[in-house]
């Protein structure tokens, strides 16, 4: 989402601004959408190695071909194209080249699965002709961090300094993590309090049910969602379950509080990305950081500080779900499925708040903590993480037949639940499965997870 251009240069004269940019975000149910996002990790064919930017087969070139051959604006940063967008999506780089779809805002989840499908065939149509492949997997399975490229973008440069300052693993969440998110809208203050304590308490089952990321440096790495992991230590000012969530009086207020103690990393002022990694925004409105001297915050600077911070569940003008590694095709339409199911529809909501609501502080970190590595197989209380995924998915299921939203054969959205539905009834995650094949049939080597799991 997008500010207003009229907005983005309105200097901040006080916190109330902010409060009222996420109330701002409001929208009537009629007009909630769903925006889903997924990460993707480009190889070359031959050799399995990542593609650089530059390059016959690198990752300008694919930017390039895409938007020439499909109609999308290229946007540019100095002269090197690094996103495009065309009718409210975008496509975009992740630090190393991770190409990522920010898809429009739709109404159905029949229609996202159609943007997914076109947008992987339109990417496959063009890495072929360079020989490139593409996986959806939480965790690069193969690379180290010093074999991985670095995308030209100012802001990636910042983070690539200030990372190694505030945790051992930011660098690899940068270069060797993909997602899977969706964005959904609440039309209350405290419709989106429910929503987000809802789906925060809920968000390790959903780490579970995706888990994908069982291999580091081409062996098993002893997790099952290992990119959930890297977010353990990544940095702690910005990261986590965010239990203020959770106590009396949260809203909108007290999220910019907690933002506005979210050390910041960048200011982009004329066309360039400024350094100011590790500063205080409070200090950035007053006009007092020495980098930018009677330099005062705007609100465009608001936009993109709400950006840097990384929690399970984000607030900006809408809520973005983030627990999930990155996966197929099928998964890629399963996690708005799962979320859409239990947040947009009342009774499905109060029944998922329900089942969550007495978990303690110390039961959402002992989920947050567990499921990384034991995913469904995770106890919990007289059972198993497996057993509140069985409910959650229940619920959901039960939100999407009361939604009725048909495609052209008749069928709801509950269909796209069924890759979860499987995961759940068999007890076995994908990252699982992955290394059954690796100690199996695959003799010990990731390389063929890039052959039978690609796009």
């Amino acid at each position: 989402m997008s500010i207003p251009s009229a907005v983005k240069g309105t200097p901040i004269t006080g916190r109330q601004q902010l409060v009222d940019y996420l109330a701002a975000g409001e929208k009537p149910r009629e007009a909630w959408r769903i925006g889903t996002e997924h990460e993707k990790f480009g190889f070359r064919t031959d050799d399995l190695r990542p593609p650089t930017y530059e390059g016959d087969r690198g990752i300008r070139v694919l930017l390039e071909r895409l938007a020439a051959r499909y109609g999308w604006e290229v946007a540019r940063e100095g002269e090197l194209p690094v996103a495009l967008s065309r009718d409210k999506a975008s496509i975009t780089l992740e630090p190393a080249g991770q190409l990522e779809l920010s898809g429009a805002p739709l109404e159905t989840i029949h229609e996202t699965c159609r943007e997914v499908n076109s947008h992987l065939a339109d990417v496959r149509s063009v890495a072929d002709e360079l020989g490139l492949g593409f996986l959806g997997m939480g965790f690069q399975p193969k690379w180290r961090r010093d074999e991985m490229p670095w995308m030209p973008k100012g802001r990636y440069k910042i983070m690539r300094e200030y990372m190694p300052k505030v945790g051992s693993l930011g660098l690899d969440m940068m270069t060797r993590t993909c997602t899977v998110q969706v964005n959904l809208d609440f039309d209350s203050e405290a419709d989106m309090v429910k929503k987000f304590r809802t789906s925060l308490a809920l968000q390790p089952i959903a780490t579970a049910l995706f888990a994908d990321s069982p291999f580091t440096d081409g062996q098993p790495n002893g997790y099952l969602s290992y990119r959930s992991h890297v977010w353990t230590d990544t940095d702690n000012d910005r990261t986590g379950m965010l239990d203020f969530v959770f106590e009396d009086g949260f809203g909108y207020e007290r999220y910019v509080d907690y933002i506005l103690d979210v050390p910041m990393y960048f200011s982009y002022q004329d066309g360039r990305y400024i350094d100011l990694a590790g500063q205080d925004f409070k200090r950035f409105m007053a006009g007092e950081l020495p980098a930018v001297p009677g330099t005062r915050a705007t609100m465009k600077d608001w936009a993109d500080h709400l950006t840097t911070a990384f929690p399970e569940v984000r607030l900006k003008q809408y809520l973005e779900m983030r627990g999930a590694d990155g996966g197929p095709w099928g998964r890629l339409c399963a996690l708005p499925a799962l979320w859409v199911g239990l947040l947009y529809d009342d009774e499905a909501l109060s029944a998922a708040w329900d089942l969550v609501k007495d978990f303690s502080l110390a039961e959402r970190h002992a989920l947050r903590d567990g499921v990384p590595k034991h995913a469904l197989k995770l106890p919990f209380r007289h059972g198993t993480v497996r057993d509140l995924a069985r409910e959650t998915l229940k619920i959901a299921a039960h939100g999407l037949k009361r939604r009725a939203r048909l495609n052209a054969g008749g069928a709801d959205e509950r269909t796209f639940l069924e890759p979860l539905l499987e995961i759940v009834e068999s007890g076995q995650t994908p990252a699982e499965r992955k290394l059954e094949l690796f100690h199996g049939v695959w003799g010990g080597s990731v390389d063929q997870v890039f052959r039978e799991f690609a796009y």
